[in-house]
């Protein structure tokens, strides 16, 4: 069976790759260019770079595999860049990771796939897939490596798409990944990992968001705290995030955090640590993994942000892509514009947007 693997050129893609094809697939390489290679105008930080193309390439001849590099700039540029600015100067906290694997790795990329009669598409995730015998449907699941899972950015991944995904490394720790890598003479079997938005290379991303911004580029405003008093100005929303406590610019000879930004009324609201907890959110653009809603409220463990330790709640669906949490504790730092994703277990439920 052929199975098209996207090769980002780090140890994790470069190892399902070697798993795969010592399991006996055809195994084609796929890696995705993102932008233009000649305009300088995004200049990407330690992942998605013209270099990674050439360590996906290399690892390709190492394990003598047919190698291809697919062009989705426009597309990336228009799910991923723009959604990114768009977020913040609207108040939210966006995450672009989880845009680019629902939007272009596991939508785009799949259709490249089909063309190329493969019938899975793998990813160096740290996840994994079983089917229920009883129910026929696909579950997504923790990777086993705890430090590494990535289920939080897969919430929005649909039963078709499932049904086609590959995650050879999902059971696997990362030093168990390296190790393979070297074993195989990969050269890429110590190369770091990134960290960082990919398009964002200084790591400001206010800075980006007003480059790109164009007709919609945040303007100066009110830091007010919760009971209406402003306490200061600041320099633009996108500056700003739910949760945030450094770069306040206020002396108030307490710790202040950023607890609301109302992007109508361009103001950041600030509070003390107790003002940041909040014991419900509403979800919207809901996806359950099984591909129905469930008809009555459940139980299940939600992380509100990747790093979060997921917190004991009850979801309630409001309609079929909409859904309310009531969290049985306040939880600090929900987040609009992140992702509410819902657990039982290491099951992924589903999970949708913070509004």
């Amino acid at each position: 069976m052929r199975v098209a693997v996207a090769m980002s050129g780090g140890v994790d893609s470069s190892v399902a790759a070697a798993l795969l094809a010592d399991e006996g697939y055809e195994v084609i390489g796929l890696s995705m260019q993102l932008y233009d290679q000649r305009e300088g105008e995004i200049r990407f930080g330690r992942c998605c770079t013209l270099d990674d193309l050439h360590d996906a390439r290399r690892v390709a001849a190492r394990l003598g595999l047919p190698h291809y590099i697919v062009n989705f700039e426009s597309h990336f540029h228009a799910q991923v860049v723009d959604n990114f600015v768009s977020e913040y100067v609207s108040g939210r906290t966006p995450i672009p990771c989880t845009r680019c694997n629902s939007e272009v790795k596991f939508a785009t990329l799949v259709d490249r796939v089909r063309g190329l009669d493969a019938q899975f598409l793998a990813t160096g995730h740290y996840v994994r897939v079983e089917l229920d015998e009883t129910t026929r449907q696909y579950r997504l699941l923790r990777g086993r490596d705890a430090r590494r899972d990535q289920s939080y950015f897969l919430f929005s991944l649909t039963q078709a798409q499932l049904a086609h995904a590959r995650f050879p490394v999902g059971h696997l720790t990362k030093v168990d990944v390296r190790a393979i890598a070297r074993e195989r003479g990969l050269p890429v079997a110590d190369k770091p990992d990134s960290q960082e938005i990919c398009f964002v290379s200084s790591g400001n991303h206010a800075t980006f968001v007003e480059r790109h911004a164009a007709d919609r580029t945040p303007t100066p405003g009110v830091i007010a705290d919760v009971h209406g008093r402003t306490l200061g100005r600041h320099e633009g929303i996108h500056r700003f995030t739910v949760g945030q406590r450094k770069g306040l610019g206020l002396a108030t000879g307490a710790p202040l955090y950023v607890v609301a930004i109302d992007a109508h009324a361009n103001e950041v609201v600030v509070g003390d640590r107790a003002a940041l907890a909040r014991p419900t959110l509403t979800a919207s653009a809901v996806n359950w993994i099984a591909g129905v809603t469930p008809p009555e409220p459940l139980r299940a463990r939600v992380q509100i942000r990747h790093g979060h330790h997921p917190a004991p709640a009850t979801v309630t669906p409001i309609d079929a892509r909409r859904a309310q949490v009531d969290f049985d504790e306040p939880q600090a730092a929900i987040a609009p514009g992140q992702a509410a994703v819902f657990y039982a277990g290491d099951m992924v439920l589903g999970g949708g947007w913070i509004e």
